[in-house]
């Protein structure tokens, strides 16, 4: 790193006290308490005041205002703070405007301020120095620019004994807004300097108490400053008409000279500042990755470090609204669900809800785990879109997460991304009561099989997919409680998807023959892999003509996303080599992901039975035809049994002796059977022995 080459303030300060000395004093009133600021936020807003009081000397227009005014500005405050920011605000601008110049010289007020701000950090101390001035600059300002068209800041004017002619003050605006901006951009190095605790974190940084040093100075000569500025506003009241001119000269030199000394302080502490941030940034990433190789008592520390570097009480829990420390989640299954400010797209986001919060199985866990939302844009600074966004998002939602994501570390945004591999696809990491990664995207468990999934480790999901066989149940599941329960009733289902209007309404008319000879059988359309504009026609066809779906096309978007994470999740595993040729589920999952029969296709099971056939469209109309010839036996047929034998050819023409011995068994089901050979209805007789 840059080394930091002390004395370069020297000439700044050689008037009043040696730099030592001075920073000695500043030490001393600087006693920090557990208040916190988003100074980011509060300067920001600050730059729109000052941006409009002094550029804004044109008559009032109609105009909306300016677009970078930030979406959240109502919601600054001081966080464990005795008193609201409002107040902290007034009291700096009363010391600022209510000392006389004359009542002391500039250093004693300036470490006067010092004091009134001795709880606050560095950082804030600073910006809401800045802040105090802007509100009372801006009020001058918006008196000027109303009193040529409103009488009341005409009377306002008057008694406050304001210039009358707004142009004689233009070259004293300009070399102000010179001026503020030098200010603000040294706040802002003092900002990104202090957003990292890092005696906390414990990172070695080189000649950190140098930059230390060159911070207090830096911070003393803008808050000596905005004095220097305040000042000049409590001159223009206290000045006759005859003085304004030769006044404004004077105080334009003071600013200049300012400007002048401010912006070579930036030019030395800007690039010292961005070698600590490089610097930081490389020893923050790793040891966040030492940080996993390692094994913890609890959480706590991996979650410190994750989300509460800058914030004492970074979690926001969506159904009270209250501010919450990662120490709420000690001794929990944390999943962290990384996204963009936009979450997850409705039915997604729904289903999610469903599959965590409202799964039956929740009961069983409660409590054991907690879902954090961590969103991250992409671009370098939130949007208002963004921001309003997660704002109504994070307020809706039952689960917990980063409330103020704009102030997550950038160190951490970039482990995010490089470490777990995000890439703007939502992924949800999951780590143990220990803080270890039992899983690096549980997200496809979750929607597999929901709170069942629980402790949503990578064993866990072998542990489900090892017991799992290709059911009804598990292509249908959570989908939509109606088809839920058909399922565990143990009725017929009939699944179809098709893009070919003409073949639908066929096979529709064919299975109505073989429902009205008596056969149970529930017909639900699901369209087709990436469901369009198309189905949703379709869709709108059936629930008019045929009336027979229960899907919506939510639900049908819901089915296929189901099929999706089968197939991430059974291709992520990858356990014992399985592929399509040895693992009957994921030859069945991408069988229905990758139909592109132009006639479509059926899967018919029943229950919970692993009898489940599919059957290609043009194949299931013949069988259909095949069902009819059975006429009013068709009711008394196991469905799935027939439809299999029809499906293979007749091994014997003609005539057929083939006996089949069917052994009783309590609860035996007193149906009709199928000849596998000749796919005819076999006679029953009774035998004895």
């Amino acid at each position: 790193m840059t080394s930091v080459r002390s004395g370069s303030f020297r000439q700044h300060s050689r008037s009043y006290l040696d730099d030592e000395i001075l920073i000695k004093k500043l030490l001393l009133s600087h006693d920090p308490d557990r208040r916190r600021l988003n100074s980011e936020t509060l300067l920001s807003v600050v730059e729109n005041i000052m941006f409009y009081a002094t550029t804004s000397e044109e008559p009032v227009s109609d105009e909306p205002v300016n677009a970078n005014l930030k979406s959240n500005i109502g919601n600054i405050e001081l966080i464990e703070s005795p008193e609201p920011l409002v107040h902290t605000i007034y009291k700096i601008a009363h010391e600022m405007l209510c000392k006389c110049p004359g009542k002391g010289d500039l250093h004693t007020r300036t470490m006067a301020l010092f004091d009134l701000l001795g709880s606050h950090r560095w950082d804030a101390k600073v910006a809401l120095a800045i802040a105090a001035f802007a509100t009372s600059y801006g009020e001058f300002s918006l008196i000027m620019q109303l009193r040529p068209h409103i009488p009341l800041a005409v009377s306002v004017a008057n008694l406050k004994q304001l210039p009358s002619n707004m142009s004689m003050l233009k070259p004293q605006s300009k070399a102000l807004r010179l001026l503020f901006k030098t200010m603000v951009d040294l706040t802002k190095c003092i900002i990104e300097f202090e957003s990292l605790p890092v005696v906390h974190v414990g990172l070695e940084i080189d000649n950190l108490a140098a930059i230390k040093s060159e911070i207090y100075v830096t911070a003393y000569w803008i808050i000596r400053s905005t004095l220097v500025c305040s000042s000049q506003i409590t001159s223009l009241m206290a000045m006759k008409p005859e003085q304004v001119q030769s006044n404004i000269t004077t105080a334009v030199w003071e600013l200049l000279s300012l400007e002048y000394m401010l912006s070579n302080i930036y030019s030395h502490l800007r690039p010292l500042v961005d070698a600590f941030c490089r610097q930081r940034e490389v020893q923050l990433h790793q040891k966040l990755v030492n940080l996993f190789k390692k094994s913890h008592i609890d959480n706590q520390d991996v979650l410190w470090m994750l989300l509460a570097l800058k914030d004492d009480l970074p979690l926001k829990d969506g159904s009270t609204q209250e501010k919450l420390g990662v120490s709420e989640l000690k001794s929990k299954v944390v999943l962290l669900l990384i996204s963009k400010p936009d979450l997850l797209p409705l039915e997604q986001l729904f289903f999610l809800v469903n599959q965590t919060y409202d799964h039956p199985h929740r009961e069983k866990v409660e409590g054991s785990y907690a879902i954090i939302w961590v969103p991250i844009s992409f671009s370098e600074v939130w949007t208002a879109a963004e921001e309003k966004r997660f704002n109504f998002l994070s307020n809706s939602m039952p689960f917990y997460s980063v409330r103020q994501p704009w102030s997550l570390n950038s160190s951490v945004i970039n482990f995010m991304k490089q470490e777990w591999s995000y890439r703007g696809e939502a992924i949800m990491v999951v780590l143990d009561p220990e803080g270890t990664i039992t899983s690096s995207n549980a997200l496809d468990m979750i929607f597999i099989w929901g709170s069942r999934a629980y402790p949503f480790s990578l064993s866990r999901e072998n542990e489900l997919w090892d017991g799992e066989q290709w059911t009804m149940q598990l292509i249908t599941n959570g989908i939509h409680p109606i088809l839920t329960q058909l399922v565990e009733e143990g009725r017929n289902i009939c699944l179809y998807g098709s893009e070919n209007l003409d073949w639908i309404r066929e096979f529709n008319a064919k299975m109505k023959d073989i429902k009205d000879a008596g056969m149970q059988l529930e017909m639900i359309y699901v369209g087709k892999n990436n469901p369009d504009e198309h189905i949703k026609q379709i869709l709108s066809f059936i629930n008019g003509e045929i009336q027979s779906n229960l899907l919506s096309f939510t639900k049908i978007e819901l089915f296929w996303l189901r099929l999706e994470s089968m197939r991430r999740s059974k291709s992520r595993l990858g356990n014992n080599a399985s592929t399509e040729s040895t693992d009957h589920v994921l030859a069945e999952v991408l069988a229905l992901l990758h139909n592109n029969d132009v006639n479509g296709w059926t899967v018919f099971g029943k229950g919970l039975s692993t009898d489940i056939v599919r059957v290609q469209g043009d194949e299931i109309i013949r069988c259909s035809n095949l069902f009819r010839q059975w006429g009013e036996n068709v009711a008394r047929l196991e469905f799935i049994d027939a439809l299999r034998t029809v499906l293979e050819p007749p091994l014997v023409e003609g005539p057929c002796d083939h006996t089949q011995v069917v052994p009783y068994s309590e609860g035996l089901r007193q149906g009709d059977i199928v000849c596998h050979k000749c796919k005819r209805l076999m006679k029953k007789f009774t035998i004895y022995e």
